[in-house]
């Protein structure tokens, strides 16, 4: 049994730190590199784990040196991987160019990840979870698969959209919890402002949250009332995996019985850790690392669902 059970891509992120990104044709000297874990579903993974949350994880590595290594991040963490497929394609990759304001622009090589399929480890494992979490680097057949599996079961299920991609009435009937940056809200909602777009999206969802980077987050229900969850005060460095240790956080109070508020506040307190560290995985931070960015914020004690 766990707590959360996430399906996603699992990559090697290659970050290489850059003054400038360059124009057409031209080449920039990368600063520096580095071969670090990453992919969404992973990363989203970790951040659960951290959280406290028995995590589990469902995806497909290729069965060599990459593969190894993320299976042994996974493992260190404390994920369970027996649903973690091998196959022969190689490992997902993606190349990540930082700019030293912390921004950053990612290309990805789905690898591996575009072979997952749900087999029946994978669906014994979200059958008896109590949160999924999904997102949209691995295939959207086997995204539908787990939703659906995760509804006839019972399990609340967290949909992020990410990266953006159509998606159709049927598949969305199976999200509870709707996960969006600013950017795919608008793409998905067709509307420029972002909460606007999440209104619109919120009527095929039970909620819709929206995430606003410094500015924090806001949630969304389908009768179009918005909560917003101001940011927190950080010196960011590197935003890679932020979104993804927001979600992991997110899906772990809500399994542990914690509101939508508390959630999305804890979330957006990870985030804020999360983007004062360098790379995806090493910046995620922990439950107590949370409860202390949330306690210097607001001068409380420890939260409690509320």
């Amino acid at each position: 049994m766990s707590d959360v059970v996430v399906l996603g891509s699992a990559n090697v992120d290659l970050v290489m730190r850059v003054a400038r990104y360059p124009g057409a044709g031209e080449t920039v000297t990368a600063e520096r590199v580095g071969e670090l874990p990453g992919g969404k579903g992973l990363n989203q993974a970790v951040a659960a784990a951290r959280a406290g949350a028995r995590t589990s994880f469902v995806g497909t590595v290729g069965d060599d040196e990459h593969g190894r290594m993320l299976a042994g991040v996974l493992a260190v963490e404390g994920i369970d991987i027996t649903a973690l497929g091998r196959s022969t394609t190689a490992t997902g990759m993606a190349v990540i160019a930082l700019h030293r304001d912390g921004d950053n622009s990612i290309f990805v090589l789905p690898g591996a990840n575009a072979h997952l399929e749900v087999d029946e480890a994978g669906r014994g494992l979200i059958a008896g979870s109590t949160v999924m979490v999904a997102q949209l680097e691995v295939p959207i057949s086997a995204v539908n698969d787990a939703l659906h599996v995760a509804r006839a079961a019972g399990v609340r299920t967290i949909l992020n959209a990410a990266p953006a991609a159509p998606l159709d009435d049927s598949l969305l009937e199976s999200v509870d919890v709707l996960v969006v940056n600013e950017h795919e809200a608008a793409l998905l909602g067709g509307h420029g402002d972002p909460i606007r777009a999440a209104v619109a999206l919120g009527r095929s969802v039970g909620l819709t949250v929206v995430t606003l980077g410094s500015e924090g987050a806001a949630v969304v229900s389908r009768d179009g009332s918005v909560e917003r969850h101001p940011g927190l005060p950080a010196n960011a460095v590197d935003t890679t995996g932020a979104g993804d240790t927001f979600v992991g956080v997110l899906a772990a109070t809500l399994a542990a019985g914690g509101s939508t508020r508390l959630a999305v506040e804890r979330g957006v307190a990870a985030g804020a850790v999360a983007v004062e560290r360098i790379g995806a995985v090493p910046s995620i931070p922990t439950y107590e690392e949370v409860s202390a960015r949330l306690h210097a914020a607001y001068a409380r004690g420890p939260e409690t669902s509320r």
